[in-house]
């Protein structure tokens, strides 16, 4: 069931408030009143802001048209966000020919928002072996690749002592005096 608490602009709400969207459909009966709000919201520019259980958790939700359906979207509540005050976030001067070469950047770079062109590698390549694992019977093939090279690993401090030294500020350590007894 879901709860509608109020209306809002859907310009007015942070879009890191969205968390995961699902479909909703009407239950039988409903169709009219389903067309009804998904052409209201539609044509007001604004979303329901709803609570709603789901397994046995409460979530803030909001409902909002996406063509024909409806969409429930799972939102965070304002204590689940981290507050961006918080964080120790840079604030450097940038030159303008750096700002022009990143602004060149990103323009070379632009395109049109295509979400298909864009898979989760990683599950694919997983969904993969799972499946030669099944069809060889629960055994992996054997891996006919070349080994990864190793990672060439680099000794900062020995570097930095090296790089002291040869510009003669390394500081030697000064033995201790002791003084004899009498």
């Amino acid at each position: 069931m879901v709860d509608i608490k109020e209306f809002v602009d859907l310009a007015d709400i942070d879009p890191m408030f969205f968390d995961q969207p699902y479909y909703l459909a009407p239950e039988k009966g409903g169709d009219k009143a389903y067309t009804l709000l998904r052409e209201a919201l539609a044509q007001s520019g604004k979303v329901g802001i709803a609570k709603v259980v789901i397994k046995t958790r409460e979530h803030l939700a909001a409902v909002k048209p996406s063509g024909k359906a409806l969409v429930l979207e799972l939102m965070h509540f304002a204590d689940e966000l981290a507050d961006p005050t918080e964080l120790k976030l840079p604030d450097s001067d940038v030159g303008k020919k750096e700002m022009a070469m990143a602004e060149s950047l990103i323009d070379q770079m632009s395109g049109k928002w295509e979400p298909d062109q864009y898979k989760d590698e990683y599950r694919e390549a997983l969904v993969k072996l799972i499946e030669e694992k099944v069809a060889s019977g629960g055994k992996l093939p054997e891996k006919k690749g070349k080994a990864a090279k190793p990672a060439k690993v680099v000794d900062i401090v020995s570097l930095l002592q090296a790089s002291l030294d040869q510009t003669g500020k390394a500081k030697k350590p000064h033995k201790a005096k002791t003084k004899k007894a009498a």
